[in-house]
């Protein structure tokens, strides 16, 4: 159906992959993107053909219009050759932005959240400050050594020289 599709349309080369749509490797598609020249027009049956999400659509798009190839989808008729087609896809580029926005918006807001309720980020201390006190009074005993110090603790020389200069 695709395949018919696209030849009544006026393609001279089809390109396909047997592939799903979210594999990053599509040897159809690359193929078809090594033999685009300014001027040409690619065609895709529908929108999802093309890419995996809004935002690596509009990317594709964009990386063809820079190019000087144009883009068409025979499903949704959007057209980048025209004027309307162009303002099609500014739109869509639009609500991606406005999406990727919101996401930044929403997990800045939850990050505040979790850091309010006490909630703490990051790797856990690799010493309570009881056991940092201990690092440094066994420090300061000349008899200890640094790898005995780290043993007995179950620690690295890292730990051991970042906590001590922390004091």
């Amino acid at each position: 159906m695709q395949h018919d599709a696209l030849t009544a349309a006026g393609c001279q080369e089809i390109y396909t992959d047997i592939v799903s749509g979210s594999v990053t490797d599509r040897p159809g598609l690359s193929q078809a993107f090594s033999h685009l020249r300014a001027g040409d027009t690619l065609v895709v049956w529908r929108l999802d053909r093309l890419g995996r999400s809004l935002s690596h659509l509009i990317e594709t798009v964009r990386q063809l219009q820079d190019q000087g190839v144009g883009f068409r989808s025979l499903q949704e008729q959007i057209d980048t050759t025209t004027s309307g087609g162009k303002l099609v896809f500014q739109v869509f580029g639009a609500l991606a932005e406005f999406e990727r926005d919101l996401i930044r918006e929403r997990t800045h807001a939850g990050l505040q959240a979790a850091r309010a309720r006490g909630r703490l980020f990051g790797r856990p201390k690799a010493l309570s400050l009881r056991q940092v006190k201990q690092l440094r009074t066994l420090a300061k005993d000349e008899h200890n050594t640094v790898t005995e110090i780290c043993e007995t603790l179950g620690i690295s020389r890292a730990t051991y020289y970042r906590d001590l200069s922390d004091e």
